[in-house]
């Protein structure tokens, strides 16, 4: 049942993201790589970043970017090969200390999640007090930072936690929700990715303010069932509640060209990159799926799938490129060009080790070839 906005407005909320987490691991466990750009993942020609310490991310380098294109962003950067094991039993540290404040926590990767606190079983009065004893917890824990976003609804706690980072916490306040997302640029919201941005850059919104002036009638008739929820979020309102026992059903991540490929062994690559970018996330979690998808949009805006449900779950890199290069060469070659790529797991299996978890892969990313 929906809440009132008097009822969202007394919940406690915050988000928990641990800082380039992936990385610093691997700084903290190796002391040589402390204070150098460093890119978790492969630095072969089809490799892809999953994780960039924060003096790789001064360069441009992003979790998702192909290897090539990050090298040629930062000539010093040092690839690490991913140790998920290290990073699920490190995670469990982390869910442990979540465990110490709440039994209301919503994971969405290893890395982050969200913790209503409402009940204040830790005895501290504040929320804001709550989250600078988790982060002070994690520190002592795993020798990691983390930083945290308070505020009383979802949307809002996790667009706090970007505000201070690396190691620090942002609050919105609910006489404060309102004004902030007003201020926001569109392409800040949570959920709004680049293709998304740039329709409502055509529509003439730029931001938050923007957004709120359309009707809801207007919005649900520009984005389909996703109107609804840009409504409410531009008047700062969110009333899903914490979910400890959400489950996933799909991971995917596609990538939109710099420039239509019509050259098969292109398109492969750029599928092979998704397909590592998505294995990174199944690595992560310990997620385990079997049906395979992949996405073609071509030159002139039209969209194409193709998918495969595998007798057991893609359970290694290998499966998911062989399933995947098996879909996209059904296309090829190509009577068109493609401007855009996607590979997608769904119909998950049980999951060993690593919590359920929201999609932490960029859906709407766009990266360039």
């Amino acid at each position: 049942m929906a809440l009132t906005p008097v009822d969202e407005a007394r919940r406690k909320i915050i988000h928990v993201d641990m800082d380039a987490f992936y990385a610093s691991v691997e700084q903290r466990d190796n002391p040589d790589l402390r204070g150098k750009p460093v890119a978790v993942g492969h630095g072969a020609r089809r490799g892809v970043v999953a994780a960039a310490s924060y003096e790789a991310r001064r360069f441009g380098v992003h979790s998702a970017l192909p290897s090539v294109t990050a090298m040629r962003k930062c000539p010093e950067l040092i690839f690490v090969a991913p140790r998920f094991d290290v990073y699920r039993s490190v995670s469990g540290q982390v869910h442990a200390v979540f465990a110490e404040f709440t039994d209301l926590i919503e994971p969405l990767s290893l890395d982050e999640a969200y913790l209503d606190v409402t009940a204040k079983r830790a005895g501290l009065p504040t929320a804001w007090l709550t989250a600078k004893a988790i982060r002070a917890r994690i520190l002592e824990e795993t020798g990691l930072t983390a930083s945290a976003g308070v505020s009383y609804n979802k949307f809002l706690a996790k667009l706090a936690s970007s505000q201070r980072k690396p190691n620090g916490q942002f609050a919105i306040t609910p006489d404060e929700g309102a004004a902030f997302v007003e201020a926001l640029p569109i392409a800040k919201f949570h959920g709004v990715g680049p293709a998304t941005a740039a329709r409502m850059h055509a529509a003439g919104i730029q931001t938050g303010a923007d957004l709120k002036l359309w009707s809801l009638q207007d919005l649900q008739h520009r984005f389909g069932r996703a109107g609804s929820w840009y409504y409410a979020v531009a008047r700062g309102q969110d009333d899903r509640a914490v979910n400890p026992n959400r489950e996933r059903k799909s991971s995917g991540s596609e990538t939109t060209f710099a420039a239509d490929l019509t050259d098969p062994a292109l398109i492969e690559a750029g599928v092979l990159a998704m397909a590592d970018d998505v294995w990174a996330w199944c690595e992560k979690t310990g997620g385990r799926a079997r049906t395979v998808t992949v996405k073609i949009k071509w030159a002139d805006f039209k969209q194409s799938t193709r998918s495969q449900s595998l007798a057991a779950p893609v359970d290694s890199r290998s499966t998911l490129h062989q399933a995947c290069l098996a879909l996209i060469r059904s296309v090829l070659p190509a009577p068109k060009g493609i401007r855009l790529v996607g590979v997608t797991l769904s119909n998950f299996a049980g999951r060993e080790g690593g919590p359920a978890a929201e999609p932490s892969l960029p859906l709407d990313a766009e990266a360039v070839a």
